[in-house]
């Protein structure tokens, strides 16, 4: 007789662990949790998917959004290029934090060696 993967788990388990983790409530929660959201993305997805096709068929729509993009994007460059400046620092900060912290724990390493 086969066993399914979750039924040979649940068969090797002793009598206290079945009663506390077998049939949680939480998994159950998750799980549905987990449907919901993969079935909003999905909608999701698919009405986007159905409003760029429509606005790909008129040409017109595509140039007046690209023209809409282009005067916000010269309207807040100023913020966006200071933005993107303040991303960079915080990357780089980030990385050189790092690398302080790796040469710390090689130091650390040799010294016990």
């Amino acid at each position: 007789m086969k066993h399914s993967h979750g039924s040979h788990a649940m068969h090797n388990m002793k009598p206290h662990e079945m009663s506390h983790g077998a049939h949680s409530h939480h998994g159950a929660h998750s799980m549905g949790k987990q449907v919901a959201i993969g079935s909003v993305a999905s909608a999701t997805a698919n009405t986007g998917g159905k409003l760029m096709s429509k606005i790909a068929k008129h040409p017109v729509l595509v140039f007046g959004l690209g023209v809409v993009a282009g005067y916000f994007v010269y309207k807040y460059r100023k913020e966006i290029i200071s933005s993107t400046n303040k991303a960079v620092d915080a990357g780089k900060d980030f990385v050189l934090n790092q690398k302080e912290n790796l040469e710390d724990i090689v130091a650390e390493s040799k010294e016990e060696s």
